[in-house]
């Protein structure tokens, strides 16, 4: 590792978490890439000035945020950034690839069910009536990022099971003429299931990312109404706020 990493005594801010911190926007930047090694805990003390507590601090920091992993017989390695998603109309998988993340979906469910009354307000159509349902795992570097449950109208589109593994459903919907416009989206936290957890890797009452979010076309039309979920270690949504005058 060949960073420009220093830290300021005459800061208030702790010395660990100037150097987490740097080496998180390394990480983020792609200056630290995925399966580099950080590098000695002894040497890194050294070449700063720190006592080696205040590096493991800082490196164990990051550990818990899931961007870096210790590997017995290997070191320090990282994993992957965080992404940090902004709240616009946009597929996951498009953000995932622009972050550079590799993403790759495992389609679990591709059926056609009858529509709950939840369903049918969130598309406007008629209670029991069929609807598409597909459930998705969304990962990045082989590991998973999202639970994606989605229903669509009937005759939307052609939802092959080898297209949604290849790309996004947005990606999808815009290649038949579909013009996304707008979406009503609903954003919180809960703990884990126990199908949950299995699902993404992680313990059954971690706390998980929600969103549930009814999407429309240019017309007005109610296109999709999906509910994820995801692991808040990989994965933000990040708000622009602007002050009113």
């Amino acid at each position: 590792m060949s960073l420009d990493l220093s830290v300021d005594r005459g800061s208030p801010v702790p010395l660990y978490f100037q150097l987490s911190q740097q080496l998180e926007v390394a990480i983020e930047h792609g200056a630290l890439t995925p399966g580099s090694l950080l590098g000695n805990e002894i040497e890194l003390a050294a070449r700063l000035g720190l006592s080696r507590p205040t590096v493991r601090q800082a490196i164990q920091s990051l550990v818990d945020k899931g961007l870096l992993v210790r590997r017995r017989g290997v070191g320090t390695q990282v994993v992957h950034s965080k992404v940090r998603r902004p709240l616009e109309l946009s597929s996951l998988f498009d953000d995932l690839e622009a972050a550079g993340q590799r993403p790759a979906t495992k389609v679990l469910v591709n059926t056609v069910v009858p529509a709950t009354a939840e369903v049918a307000a969130a598309l406007s159509v008629a209670e029991d009536s069929d609807v598409h349902r597909v459930e998705r795992l969304r990962l990045t570097h082989g590991e998973p990022m999202a639970y994606m449950c989605n229903y669509l109208p009937p005759g939307l589109l052609d939802l092959d099971t080898g297209q949604l593994e290849a790309t996004g459903l947005y990606r999808l919907m815009r290649a038949v003429g579909i013009t996304l416009h707008s979406a009503r989206q609903t954003i919180g936290a809960r703990a884990a299931t126990a199908d949950e957890a299995d699902r993404l890797g992680e313990d059954e009452g971690a706390p998980l990312l929600t969103m549930e979010r009814a999407t429309f076309d240019d017309t007005g039309r109610a296109v999709e109404f999906g509910t994820h979920t995801y692991r808040p270690s990989r994965y933000s949504f990040e708000f622009q706020l602007l002050v009113r005058s």
